[in-house]
């Protein structure tokens, strides 16, 4: 069973998103039987004031300085409620194109979900910059990539095709915001859902995809079933 999550290092949502999904995930009877894959999707891609501020974020979103903290505070709530610590005033602005393309690193090497809870991290609680690529290289290594593969996909074009890949097929299913979950190619879910929404579809899909038998027991005047096949009475 595939599970296809998009995303991007610096939506809140996506963070909120992935913890919630893990945690449906740790509940469902086969979670062993999942593969998991995460795809790039860049919120905002170019280059911006590198530090964000609630007065820079009122001003991205026409809103007033007092409405930017509220809206920030209601999302910091929402994390909190999960465990997650989110620090929004003095984040930095950073482009993720180059997190995506160590992303793609990572998920050769099976390591993604913890590449991506650590940037999340670095991102929302501890106000790392993303985009600098000293501090992408510390990341990933923490994430257990080798420090010379991070500096070789850094210092290339390495995994930049598929990073627009992966963006063009978001364009191409009509996905315009991220976390968007994508389960066996038939089932979407759009958005931080509860995690019974998760479990739930987890195990809607599993159903469709590796039915069971349901063996009634009938009356035995009925039939007789012996170890290979039934016979009528």
């Amino acid at each position: 069973m595939k599970v296809e999550i998009w995303s991007d290092f610096v939506c809140p949502f996506c963070y909120i998103g992935k913890t919630k999904f893990e945690s449906a995930l740790a509940q469902f009877a086969h979670k062993d039987k999942v593969e998991v894959i995460y795809k790039c999707f860049e919120l905002d891609p170019g280059k911006h004031a590198k530090q964000l501020t609630i007065a820079s974020l009122a001003k991205k979103y026409g809103m007033t300085a007092e409405k930017a903290k509220e809206m920030t505070q209601g999302v910091a709530n929402q994390a909190a409620e999960i465990g997650l610590r989110f620090e929004f005033e003095n984040q930095y602005n950073a482009n993720t194109f180059d997190a995506h393309r160590l992303l793609l690193l990572a998920q050769e090497q099976n390591i993604a979900s913890a590449f991506v809870s650590i940037l999340f991290a670095a991102h929302f609680t501890d106000n790392v910059d993303i985009e600098d690529h000293a501090e992408l290289i510390k990341l990933a290594v923490q994430a257990g990539l080798s420090e010379e593969e991070v500096q070789s996909v850094l210092s290339s074009d390495q995994y930049a095709s598929d990073v627009r890949a992966d963006e063009q097929q978001a364009s191409n299913l009509g996905i315009s915001g991220v976390p968007f979950f994508v389960l066996n190619n038939k089932y979407a879910i759009s958005g931080a859902q509860p995690q019974h929404v998760f479990l739930n579809a987890l195990e809607q899909t599993w159903a469709e995809t590796n039915p069971t038998l349901v063996n009634i027991q009938g009356d035995d005047e009925v039939g007789l079933c012996g170890p290979d096949n039934c016979e009528i009475k």
